[in-house]
């Protein structure tokens, strides 16, 4: 009984208080729903113009426009909840200005004491509003390397090529290498002897021609030689080149040093592959046992034999 006069009690039910409430909710509710409808629509627009434009998927653009709609999502439904509790207390008479103040106090306590969070979400934000990277990139962050798996203005979370999940705050990523994110360039280099560099050339070039040839959807340009360059021991060292698209970049350079093999094979040619480049091993399994398998050494020509009698 005490407890129903007491709530009897509240302003909350004179003069139209409660038609107020309800109206101000309805309001947020409103423009929660608002936001989000415009926040897909924008995003779906730029997403229409933005695939063309870029050297990705459809579904890679995508993940990133659903991870950067949900963060935004997130801040302003936080930002709602913040407002509808001041309403609320301001229609059952309670002091807003209080509530205000007392929020303040709490929010410099939290800041001094949770500055490695509020890092955490900055950082967070801005990588997610400046795409950076995005789920299903392989990316290096804080000494890791592997396929983002999640992403959210706290942390990201990245498996490595042994299945291991590692979870790294925001705040603590100061360089990201993005490694499938437009473009993928890899390099080939092999090393040659100069009496055989012509040949060689000729050889690349038309492997270069046969590999565009059968994935042309996987890369955007024929792979080309883009350096020449004297080497210890009478030797040339030729620097192959070629952009990927996607996440094809490890296949396309497994299939190229296999078609030069099947190349040089045949040869009387003595020509030696450098291996990947520390760090630049592929995530695929399949393409890392390919590009192990392709190391190949051709014989040199065999020194001529004595003279028959």
């Amino acid at each position: 009984m005490t407890l129903f006069l007491a709530v009897q009690s509240w302003p909350i039910w004179d003069g139209g208080h409660l038609g107020r409430l309800l109206f101000a909710l309805a309001i947020l509710v409103i423009l929660g729903v608002v936001f989000r409808l415009f926040v897909s629509k924008v995003l779906t627009r730029a997403l229409t113009h933005a695939v063309p434009n870029r050297l990705e998927t459809r579904a890679v653009v995508e993940r990133r426009t659903t991870a950067l709609a949900s963060t935004l999502n997130w801040g302003f439904t936080v930002i709602l909840m913040f407002v509808a509790v001041a309403v609320v207390l301001s229609e059952f008479g309670l002091n807003v200005s209080a509530f205000i103040a007392s929020i303040g106090i709490i929010g410099v306590a939290l800041g001094l004491g949770a500055q490695l969070l509020i890092r955490d979400v900055i950082n967070g934000m801005f990588i997610l509003i400046e795409d950076q990277y995005g789920i299903g990139d392989t990316i290096s962050v804080a000494g890791v390397t592997g396929e983002v798996i999640d992403i959210n203005p706290r942390r990201t979370v990245v498996r490595d090529a042994d299945g291991n999940v590692h979870s790294i705050p925001n705040s603590s990523i100061t360089v990201a290498t993005n490694k499938t994110s437009g473009l993928n360039r890899f390099v080939i280099e092999i090393q040659v002897p100069f009496r055989e560099n012509e040949r060689v050339v000729e050889l690349i070039g038309r492997q270069c021609a046969v590999l565009f040839e059968e994935w042309p959807d996987s890369l955007v340009a024929e792979p080309r030689i883009i350096e020449e360059r004297a080497a210890p021991g009478s030797n040339v060292v030729i620097r192959i080149a070629g952009d990927a698209r996607g996440a094809r970049k490890w296949s396309v350079e497994a299939r190229l040093r296999a078609l030069l093999v099947q190349a040089f094979e045949p040869e009387p040619l003595h020509v030696e592959f450098e291996a990947p480049a520390a760090g630049e091993e592929p995530e695929d399994p399949t393409a890392a046992k390919q590009l192990a398998g392709v190391r190949y050494v051709s014989p040199a020509p065999a020194p001529p034999g004595p003279p028959q009698q």
